[in-house]
């Protein structure tokens, strides 16, 4: 995250601090003056308060400084009333606006909405290094640490008991164009007892493994955006992880992203023996446009639709005949997807203004990924609720309540249900859009989180042996 991000931060909490007599004018003006890259030699001498302290915070890390984790997550041990009050100063959400989010969010929210620039007014290139940069000051450190076989990783001096070792490999396969395209696959390991202390795979008794595909309105994001959230997934549940960093729009226009989804899903079924995992048992996730990639992909798997990929000429021909040849996947989770561009349901009045994802924003997404496509909007392979979903694999779907994708998610499961597809609905009370972000920030979101990974965990345990009945 860059340090004017830092500063920003910091000078509108202590402005808040100072209004409600909180602070003194004099460490606000401190913050509020500070230079991105100098430092008075002054302030560095002076001693500093336990809030300067917290919202000053840098980290040692140079590559994935978590700057805004630490700050973000310190905010929800102030006691509620001065919370409260700090959501006041900063105009954000009341309680009774907002039910079910408590006011450590709601702080959260009135500082992104303070903060925020309109999207149209930043260039891509730099909307992506920001969201990326931010994405990863937010997630905790030690989902950065790699888990090694030396002996000194084994002096397991900032190892909570209980957590579970991961290690991640970035490999380079070809995307549906034959370019490059990075994938990330994670697993646990265990350390054997003996002399070495040598790594070695934990066994995966479910052979499943889950291809990921990461959010960001098909124009921003990537596969560090989302490590914390792949990275917990592997930990609870033992499954390996293969994120995927698909071609972005607006250079590349839908359906590129769904294409190379497609090819990185070939290479998995290929390849899943070195995970540990069997081809009939890659289940599909994703957030936001991934979510929507989730289920489109999920959808072709199943009953690819000839001649809409035939609207992509050679292209799609070749990508129509690779998705026949392949498995079809065991489950899916989609979170918050986006599964219908045209429709205005009650949720984007509801919640398109003021939180993390509004209309404006889904503007700016909405023109890149389809202004220079060879595809009308109105297409199979844009939007999941206009294909064939009736022989779509079982599914667990995730949706926030403060989202203005939150009805389109039940609209799908809704439509998917009537065909008979085991359906499952998650709905995440007082969580906006995105919340995944915050699983390391926000107690409540975090155990949102887990007991979200738990779920698709045993959901997909009952697909399996349901698989496994009907093989008998």
């Amino acid at each position: 995250m860059s340090n004017s991000t830092v500063l920003s931060v910091n000078t509108l909490l202590n402005k808040a601090l100072f209004t409600l007599k909180l602070a003194s004018i004099d460490q606000v003006d401190n913050v509020a003056n500070v230079n991105n890259n100098v430092i008075n030699e002054n302030a560095q001498r002076k001693r500093l308060t336990v809030k300067e302290k917290m919202l000053g915070y840098a980290s040692i890390s140079n590559r994935h400084p978590h700057t805004l984790h630490h700050a973000m997550k310190a905010l929800g041990y102030l006691p509620t009333p001065l919370l409260e009050r700090m959501v006041g100063y900063l105009k954000g959400p009341t309680s009774k606006q907002y039910l079910h989010a408590d006011a450590h969010l709601r702080l959260i929210l009135a500082i992104n909405s303070q903060l925020k620039t309109p999207l149209e007014l930043t260039p891509m290139c730099e909307l992506r290094e920001k969201f990326a940069a931010d994405a990863v000051a937010m997630q905790a450190p030690k989902v950065w640490k790699q888990a090694s076989g030396s002996v000194l990783s084994n002096i397991k001096r900032f190892t909570q008991k209980g957590d579970t070792p991961i290690c991640w490999e970035d490999k380079i396969i070809a995307n549906a164009d034959d370019g490059d395209m990075t994938i990330r696959c994670y697993q646990t390991v265990s350390r054997s007892n003996g002399v070495g202390f040598k790594k070695r795979p934990i066994q995966n008794p479910d052979e499943t493994v889950m291809m990921f595909f990461h959010g960001g309105g098909f124009c921003i994001g990537d596969i560090d955006t989302h490590h914390e959230f792949c990275h917990a997934v592997c930990a609870r549940t033992g499954w390996p992880v293969v994120s995927v960093d698909y071609r972005l729009a607006p250079e590349n226009p839908a359906p590129a992203a769904l294409r190379d989804c497609t090819t990185a899903y070939a290479w998995l079924a290929t390849h899943c023996h070195t995970l540990n995992a069997a081809p009939s048992r890659i289940v599909l996730a994703g957030d936001s446009a991934g979510g929507g990639l989730c289920t489109l992909l999920a959808q072709q798997l199943t009953a690819p639709t000839e001649s809409a990929w035939l609207d992509l000429g050679a292209n799609g021909q070749k990508t129509f005949n690779l998705l026949e040849r392949l498995p079809k996947p065991l489950a899916q989770m989609p979170l918050y997807p986006v599964t219908d561009i045209e429709t205005d349901y009650p949720s984007w009045e509801l919640y398109g203004e003021g939180l993390l994802l509004d209309h404006a924003d889904v503007a700016v997404f909405d023109a890149a990924c389809f202004k220079n496509s060879s595809l009308p909007r109105q297409h199979v392979l844009n939007a999941p609720m206009l294909g064939d979903n009736r022989k779509v694999c079982p599914t667990y779907i995730v949706a926030s309540e403060l989202d203005v994708l939150r009805d389109e998610a039940f609209a799908y499961a809704k439509q998917i249900k009537a065909h008979g597809i085991p359906v499952q609905t998650s709905t995440v009370l007082g969580a906006p859009h995105g919340f995944i972000h915050f699983m390391s920030v926000h107690e409540g979101l975090a155990q949102e989180t887990s007991n979200i990974i738990d779920g698709f965990a045993r959901f997909v345990r009952d697909a399996i042996s349901a698989q496994n009945q009907l093989a008998a």
